[in-house]
């Protein structure tokens, strides 16, 4: 069911002007520091033990086990970050360190192949018992995980075959075969790992166990509650719970995103990359639905989803308060996973958006622009006074945090960052019977799902090499130049389109061509000689965006967003309060670089507009007084690295 695979990052050069020093940021700051962090030498920040545990657990150190039941996979994610951190460059001193640490954690693993530091030092006797809340097979999933990404970065299978002894383990426990017993986990992960694990070794055992877990979800009798009912270690809300854990049905059935957002898109995710690999209709058809729900009735313009504090969840359509949103980092980039596996099916705008939608809003904003602070929680709307301090808004802080007790987001942020390359391309070789007449023309194609400047290496049509030349986001013209080991090479190359781009020019070799576009990509196929280029131009318009109607929290008001950059007024730039400001339809929109400060050389946006100014009493008859002011907007992505103020997203129009 393939319609193209991703290009392994270490065939990716990102060389990109927006993105270079993002990379560099957290190769260089943040990886290094997020290992300080985990060895607890950061005054002030919160506790990990991260690295500690698995030292007692391998008995090199005394004390016992420290922290979440999840904890080991904080180190798990970092690990998996450092492995793409050596991809993109050779480090041997982090190398080094990774090295030591992938010793401990060999020496922790227990003889049958088990791995979890919080049942090996404190509660040996309930291994496996309680997979609803104790995240075992979870923890296992980001391991197996990282051991890839490492086998692919440096080429030592030592990791793996750690990881495949635990993947081993699993796969004898858990299933319907006789002898096996039955259980799926509470917080999805160990399927997508199991995934890889078989695309990387080819052991049907991975494939066949990871579609049993998602086969067995929502299968009754409830697994959960029998489990809960035998152990009896915590209550069991029927139909919340069920809710909470995406059981309330077998997963082909499930049309509605609930519960759990990112146990939900980790699932999600697993979906629809078993149903590109074993063929399965039904449940892509799952995927779609699931899909659709999310992007056109759960979405905040930044990316955000998961909009209730209330179990870290999805609410219902249109409920995306601004102020108390959720919206958890690591929501925003397993929704870059999942879009991901969906290219891989069908290459089609839509996901290449919702790739892009994430990556420039929600997910950088997560982190302070020195690689030292995260966000967990993404609002649209902080009042200095109000968030972080009045119960209903605790959780969305004005200011980020060091760390968290609950560290999931910072490592997440740290691989996904690293890996944009992955994302970026992709290929499609060999026969393309089962696709329209349009695919039949060619049997090879080159995607480019994100303008991201550098150069990718292609197996298509003997070898191609395409280097990418883009100012993008802030500019729309983008030059890519074909180098073919062939004297000629002929393919598709597809490049997609933005939703929000209403007006693009093609021209290659300095001449107008005209491009088929096809569900939001550009094809342009030709017998492509070396040294070809093509030149596309983009129309880059500061645009005003409105909000569903039913959306109410949103009515009369109006965002800017420009490409894929969704902006937001700081108190900073802006008489308080925001909620005052108003922004008139004709009033012009302009672009300027801050030049001074934190933020300089940031592209931001200013127009005129105006301030609604009041008595000061509670309540009167008197209407306010509007007088004019300038208005000023920067990236959300870069919001709340000034002084604390306020800010929002959503201004009254």
């Amino acid at each position: 069911m393939k319609a193209q695979v991703n290009i392994p990052l270490k065939n990716v050069k990102v060389d990109d002007v927006f993105w270079n020093g993002i990379q560099k940021l957290v190769r260089d700051v943040v990886v290094p520091y997020q290992e300080d962090i985990m060895e607890d030498k950061i005054p002030g920040a919160e506790k990990s033990g991260a690295i500690e545990n698995f030292r007692i657990a391998a008995g090199q150190a005394e004390g016992e086990h420290f922290g979440m039941v999840f904890q080991d996979s904080d180190l798990a994610k970092w690990l998996e970050a450092v492995a793409y951190s050596l991809s993109i460059k050779p480090n041997p001193e982090l190398r080094k360190k990774a090295d030591e640490i992938i010793d401990l954690i060999r020496k922790a693993q227990e003889p049958d192949g088990y791995i979890n530091t919080y049942f090996s030092l404190s509660h040996p006797e309930r291994k496996w018992q309680s997979l609803h809340e104790c995240h075992e097979l979870y923890c296992s999933g980001h391991m197996i995980e990282a051991a890839v990404a490492y086998y692919k970065a440096t080429g030592d299978d030592g990791f793996l075959k750690i990881m495949r002894r635990n993947a081993d383990l699993i796969c004898s426990l858990f299933g319907n075969e006789g002898g096996k017993r039955r259980g799926v986990p509470g917080h999805q992960e160990i399927e997508l790992a199991l995934l890889l694990l078989y695309d990387v070794t080819g052991e049907k055992s991975y494939l066949d166990t990871a579609k049993y877990f998602i086969d067995d979800r929502g299968i009754e009798p409830s697994y959960f509650e029998e489990e809960i009912k035998t152990r009896g270690w915590h209550q069991w809300a029927d139909k919340e719970d069920r809710i909470y854990a995406q059981t309330h049905k077998p997963v082909r059935e499930q049309d509605k995103a609930v519960g759990h957002s990112v146990r939900a898109v980790y699932m999600y995710t697993a979906m629809a990359a078993l149903a590109a690999e074993t063929d399965d209709r039904e449940l892509l058809d799952a995927c779609d639905k699931l899909w659709e729900n999310i992007t056109h009735k759960q979405m905040y313009i930044t990316g955000g989803i998961g909009s209730t504090v209330h179990g870290e969840a999805f609410s219902v359509d249109y409920d995306l308060p601004n102020a108390i949103t959720y919206s958890e980092t690591c929501a925003s980039i397993a929704m870059c996973f999942f879009a991901r596996r969906m290219l891989e099916i069908r290459p089609n705008g839509q996901y290449a958006d919702v790739m892009e939608r994430m990556l420039y809003n929600t997910i950088l904003a997560s982190m302070q622009l020195d690689g030292k602070q995260f966000f967990y929680v993404n609002p649209l709307e902080v009042i200095p006074g109000i968030s972080g301090v009045v119960q209903t808004h605790k959780h969305a802080l004005p200011q980020r945090p060091q760390w968290y007790a609950c560290a999931c987001c910072p490592p997440n942020l740290s691989r996904m960052l690293l890996s944009i390359g992955e994302y970026a391309w992709g290929e499609k070789t060999g026969d393309n019977s089962n696709k329209g007449e349009f695919e039949k023309k060619s049997k090879e194609f080159i995607f480019a799902h994100m303008f991201l400047g550098g150069s990718a290496k292609f197996t298509v049509a003997g070898g191609v090499t395409i280097n990418c030349e883009s100012g993008y986001p802030y500019e729309g013209k983008i030059r890519y130049s074909i180098s073919t080991k062939q004297k000629t090479a002929y393919f598709h190359f597809a490049v997609h389109m933005p939703g929000w781009c209403k007006n693009a020019e093609y021209m290659v070799n300095g001449t107008k061509v005209s491009a088929a576009v096809k569900d939001g990509y550009a094809y342009f196929e030709r017998n492509w000689e070396d040294g070809d280029v093509l030149e596309i131009s983009l129309d880059l318009p500061v645009l005003r965006i409105y909000s569903n109607l039913a959306v109410s929290g949103n009515a009369g008001l109006v965002c800017l967003q420009k490409g894929p950059i969704v902006y937001c007024f700081e108190e900073a730039d802006n008489p308080a309060p925001l909620a005052a400001l108003r922004l008139p339809r004709e009033s012009e929109i302009t672009e300027y670089k801050i030049s001074e400060g934190v933020l300089k050389g940031i592209s931001a946006l200013s127009a005129e507009g105006f301030i609604e100014t009041g008595s000061g009493e509670l309540y009167t008859e008197h209407p306010p007084v509007t007088k004019p002011t300038p208005l000023k907007a920067i990236p959300y992505h870069t919001w709340g690295n000034r002084e604390v103020g306020e800010m929002r997203v959503w201004i009254r129009k």
